[in-house]
């Protein structure tokens, strides 16, 4: 074989490694998934290759002429600076040269972003904003985050925090959202302390006194119950006005939305309306719509971090 056969994409979590092959047109060959050894990185090294070396072995590429690529999507960045890991909540890997160990571990180059640019890949090559220029694509779940893809690729920064818009403030935050709740960033009010599934719930709480998870706040709502519903209404009037601040300084084709929260369809069909009269604009007509790999998006779109020309 003279070609590259196959892609392969590792999604490292917290909990579990996840890896995913794909062959040229996007069709899975293999899939695969091992503990994360908390807090061990040779283990996590160790982990990965063996991952790399099962995938590859299952989807019969073992022996290529050129070996698969191998993409790794995490919840950090590795630093423009010094090329070591920082701002992962899998604290074991900062500080780290992660990418320089395992691309020697696997005796090749590989590509690592943050998990949320993945995600903006994988639905910008072949999921909800396929052929789309720019795709913006936002995590909500226990956490908030998003990543940029510009003409299918991972738009990183100078900085390599292109996308972190979850500790940005609330913008035209209401009296009684200053200063707002405590983010573990060390700040206040940071959109994701708001809009995260924990945040959803502490809102709940603090105007019902009812403890609730979010899965159980969105369905008390969808049954009419009045605490339910008014955190829910406040929730998206937060999310379309946290939307609506970026729509005004990127204005993207599409914004993508991915995590537990985006398979309500009825917060994804409320967006757009709510979101228009943020927009420094005379019409709004971007399309909002549910990631279409829904939790495989983050490890397809480490495998595609290596394009058709690559």
């Amino acid at each position: 074989m003279s070609e590259r056969t196959l892609r392969i994409g590792i999604d490292l979590g917290g909990t579990k490694i996840a890896g995913i092959a794909l062959a040229p047109d996007g069709t899975t060959r293999a899939e695969a998934r091992v503990p994360t050894p908390r807090g061990d990185y040779a283990g996590t090294l160790d982990s990965i290759a063996g991952l790399v070396a099962a995938l590859e072995s299952e989807a019969g590429a073992q022996g290529a002429d050129i070996p698969a690529s191998v993409g790794i999507g995490m919840p950090g960045a590795v630093s423009r600076h010094n090329g070591l890991i920082k701002n992962a909540n899998s604290v074991w890997l900062n500080g780290r040269p992660f990418a320089q160990d395992l691309a020697a571990r696997l005796a090749r180059p590989v590509r690592v972003e943050n998990d949320a640019n993945c995600l903006a890949v994988s639905e910008a090559v072949d999921g909800a904003g396929a052929g789309e220029e720019i795709v913006w694509a936002v995590i909500l779940g226990t956490g908030v985050g998003s990543g940029i893809a510009l003409r299918g690729q991972a738009l990183t920064g100078r900085n390599a925090i292109a996308g972190e818009w979850g500790h940005n403030p609330l913008p035209w935050p209401r009296d009684d959202e200053r200063p707002g709740p405590a983010c573990y960033c060390g700040r206040h009010g940071c959109i994701e302390t708001w809009l995260s599934g924990p945040g959803l719930a502490a809102d709940h709480f603090s105007q019902t006194g009812e403890r609730q998870a979010g899965e159980q706040i969105v369905a008390a709502a969808l049954t009419g119950e009045p605490g339910a519903a008014a955190t829910m209404a406040r929730y998206l009037d937060r999310l379309a006005r946290g939307l609506a601040h970026v729509v005004n300084v990127i204005d993207p084709d599409v914004i993508v939305l991915g995590g537990g929260l985006s398979r309500i369809a009825s917060v994804v069909a409320a967006l757009p309306e709510k979101i228009a009269p943020h927009v420094f604009s005379d019409a709004f007509d971007t399309p909002v719509r549910a990631s279409l790999h829904g939790d495989a998006s983050g490890v397809r779109g480490a495998a595609w971090l290596w394009g058709p020309e690559s």
